[in-house]
């Protein structure tokens, strides 16, 4: 099953910003990595600006290329904004829903929590991250992994009301996908515009 695995702290330093989750190194090495990241760089060109973002886009939500170009392409074909339309496609993976319901800190933890059988999808246990859950759909912890851990550390605490597209029952940690988020609801830090440049050239 594809995804990177590469250095994450690294990749972190290159944007900014912990888009894997929260990362120690970016307090104390807050500048891009390299021999000269602490340097002044030269003027990025246009497309260095436009590839830069996808590779946001792609760290963000554990996505490698050809997969994230399967779902540009999706998005295009679609009715409304394809910038705003590939942002809810990867919103609605399976993965990343798990997440945003607070079961898993991060993407990753919650992408190993699906493959490893942990995760039901209206009541049928589902072990494909990419999954692309649609509204009405209930996504919910298999009984025998209630109690684990890593599900009740990520809960302790979590604020289900941040995301206004997402209904939480917390009795039988359960959520649902009441429709997709508009753009404004999305909280990443993504210009989905460059991507759509990108892709149209």
């Amino acid at each position: 099953m594809a995804r990177y695995i590469g250095p994450k702290s690294k990749i972190a330093r290159k944007f900014g910003e912990p888009i894997f989750g929260p990362d120690k190194v970016l307090t104390k090495k807050n500048y891009p990595p390299g021999q000269h990241g602490n340097t002044r760089r030269r003027k990025t060109s246009e497309y260095g600006i436009q590839l830069r973002e996808k590779q946001r886009a792609k760290y963000t939500y554990g996505v490698l290329e050809k997969q994230f170009r399967i779902t540009f392409e999706k998005a295009a074909r679609s009715k409304g904004i394809t910038g705003e339309v590939l942002l809810q496609l990867l919103e609605s993976r399976l993965d990343n829903i798990v997440y945003r319901l607070g079961i898993a800190p991060t993407r990753a933890a919650a992408r190993q929590l699906v493959t490893h059988r942990h995760i039901t999808v209206d009541g049928k246990t589902l072990n494909i991250p990419s999954y692309s859950v649609k509204a009405g759909q209930l996504i919910g912890v298999r009984e025998k992994s209630k109690s684990m851990e890593i599900i009740s550390n990520a809960l302790d605490g979590f604020s289900h009301s941040k995301y206004p597209w997402l209904e939480w029952e917390k009795a039988t940690l359960t959520g649902k996908l009441l429709h997709w988020p508009e753009r404004g609801d999305i909280p990443e830090n993504i210009k989905e515009q460059l991507i759509v440049e990108l892709y149209s050239k």
